[in-house]
């Protein structure tokens, strides 16, 4: 379905549009009520707008757009990184950024094991349920981790942390130790460490490894992430 919505954002050039659904459908070589099924949840994610019979390219996808260059950038630098924590461990690693109250993937590198993460390239989970996002939140400034505890936190298993003061502790723990932990919360059966990247003084992503909960040693793993992000950080640092 990926793949058939892109073919639908292509059809958009520079020049190209607003479209009528019958020429999204002959553009991007694919039925109409397809076609039409993916135009309203490109609609709902604001990738696209309706306007009467008409689409459009939606304001989001250029926000998102001007993104780009900076995201290519830092997953490029980061790949030599997420490849040495994989040799060094053999488990699936994350390269995550913040949007808002979310992270979103960069990248993923699979371990050998088949692990059931939420987790896909692209797309986008709670700061408060993932290693990943909470390193992210505990380097990001007192308003954001105020604003974030205001609210309702969300919950992926029955092990996320929805208590306030419990995840303002333990964004406080971060902090301290430059690690962030998470314990089955976004899903069953694994755990995950992750370390803040910094780019000039601000974080800029954050680095994890995903176990199984059985072979899970913290005393282990955390040398190498520590060792992964913090090397990301210094070739940011040289870079800017």
């Amino acid at each position: 379905m990926l793949e058939k919505a892109a073919s639908i954002l292509e059809c958009f050039t520079p020049s190209g549009g607003p479209y009528r659904l019958s020429e999204l459908s002959e553009l991007a070589g694919l039925p109409k009520p397809t076609v039409h099924r993916l135009a309203a949840d490109l609609v709902r994610l604001g990738w696209l707008e309706r306007s009467g019979p008409h689409y459009r390219l939606g304001a989001k996808l250029f926000e998102l757009g001007s993104l780009v260059p900076h995201r290519l950038g830092l997953r490029e630098a980061a790949l030599p990184f997420l490849q040495d924590l994989f040799e060094a461990t053999r488990e699936t690693v994350h390269l995550g950024v913040r949007e808002g109250r979310e992270v979103v993937y960069l990248e993923r590198i699979h371990g050998h094991d088949a692990l059931r993460l939420p987790s896909r390239i692209g797309g986008s989970l709670p700061l408060t349920c993932t290693g990943v996002g909470k390193a992210l939140l505990a380097f990001s400034g007192a308003e954001l981790t105020d604003e974030v505890l205001s609210r309702p936190l969300p919950s992926l298993t029955p092990h996320s942390i929805t208590d306030p003061d419990r995840l303002r502790t333990a964004l406080e723990k971060i902090r301290v130790s430059g690690l962030a932990y998470e314990e089955q919360e976004a899903a069953p059966g694994v755990s995950c460490i992750a370390a803040p990247v910094f780019a000039g003084g601000t974080t800029v992503a954050a680095l994890s490894v995903a176990v199984p909960r059985p072979r899970f040693s913290p005393a282990q793993l955390a040398p190498a992430v520590r060792t992964a992000a913090l090397g990301l950080s210094r070739v940011l640092r040289a870079g800017g």
